[in-house]
């Protein structure tokens, strides 16, 4: 995936993009009278394969010239339109579906409880911890029932690894005791009654009813606000106000998976201290691109999770996914795995 990653879209786009179209239009006009005109414009075309290096060259070079677009437009005073900036967040959409077609939610669970229960502990921490912990709590306490019934001490030192560990035993035993005196020992299958449980916000909410439920809603973690802070899809710092702005421009049908596909990117590619630039599939797109590593060299090292040949988060990672699965807690290089740059 690394290698794919550094060649991406911006590549084959600018390899067959409008210049070329250009030059097939400007020999249909000249006609029978230009043949000798006709045929060097044709050249350009064939010798364009995205997988040759003169190819990968000469787009790299067109692509750094796309890129310095956007900030001289701005600072002109000619803003993106609301149109074209609707057009654009969908496409990195569709650009980045191609990208992580395996995009997953990244903590492991067999049914709604579980995922519920794993989402709060992730909280100022990564998914992975949350993976190697869950398993033992899981066993310990299945239903929503056992956990409520849980010994609070005994829960606390469970989740320790996952830090924090006293406030969400709180939290923990507060949602599975209200799951089963209000709603029976189910876990509710919409956002009103969902975020009405201790320590469910909508962030969390959301996560549950997308990917245990299959109701449609945006994820805004970290990696999700400053992303599309930084694809300038909107300005608002506000969880609840980017939520409604992306709302606007991505289709309902796509919030779960945009949510994905835009934490993914941002996980293992968009970083927030050093963005891998030079191998960023959606650089076209991406106003701020630039900010981080060019050189497709030294960028494809900055590449974490699968993409830079290291497990994943997941013990149990979906039948597509082509990495590693993750190691389980205390097996050798379970900390080794770039994890804190996942935290939530």
């Amino acid at each position: 995936m690394a290698a794919a990653g550094s060649t991406g879209k911006p590549v084959k786009k600018a390899a067959a993009g409008k210049p070329v179209k250009k030059a097939a239009a400007g020999k249909a006009a000249a006609g029978k009278a230009a043949p000798a005109k006709a045929a060097p414009k044709k050249t350009p075309a064939k010798k364009a394969p995205a997988g040759t290096t003169s190819a990968k060259k000469t787009a790299a070079k067109k692509t750094s010239a796309k890129q310095a677009g956007p900030a001289p437009k701005k600072a002109s005073g000619k803003p993106e339109s609301h149109l074209a900036k609707v057009r654009r967040a969908r496409r990195i959409n569709r650009e980045l579906a191609e990208v992580y077609y395996y995009a997953h939610p990244e903590l492991d669970f067999e049914n709604p409880f579980q995922l519920l229960v794993a989402t709060v502990l992730s909280a100022q921490t990564t998914d992975l911890r949350v993976n190697q912990t869950t398993p033992a709590v899981f066993a310990a306490y299945p239903t929503p029932e056992d956990m409520a019934a849980a010994d609070p001490e005994k829960l606390e030192e469970l989740l320790r690894p996952t830090g924090f560990f006293r406030a969400k035993a709180k939290s923990v035993l507060g949602l599975s005791a209200a799951i089963r005196d209000r709603f029976d020992g189910e876990v509710p299958g919409n956002i009103k009654d969902l975020v009405s449980l201790p320590g469910v916000g909508r962030k969390t909410a959301f996560v549950v009813l997308g990917n245990a439920f299959g109701v449609p809603g945006l994820t805004v973690d970290t990696h999700f606000g400053r992303l599309v802070r930084r694809w300038k899809l909107t300005e608002q710092t506000d969880a609840d106000k980017v939520e409604a702005e992306i709302a606007e421009i991505i289709p309902k049908s796509e919030w779960t998976m945009f949510s994905h596909r835009t934490i993914f990117h941002g996980r293992r590619i968009c970083h927030s201290r050093k963005p891998a630039c030079g191998a960023c599939p959606i650089a076209e797109l991406c106003p701020s691109y630039g900010e981080g590593e060019l050189d497709p060299e030294k960028a494809k090292k900055l590449l974490k999770y699968e993409m830079g040949g290291l497990p994943g988060q997941r013990l149990k990672p979906p039948p597509d996914y082509p990495g590693r699965p993750a190691p389980p807690l205390g097996a050798n290089g379970s900390n080794s795995n770039g994890a804190a740059g996942a935290a939530r």
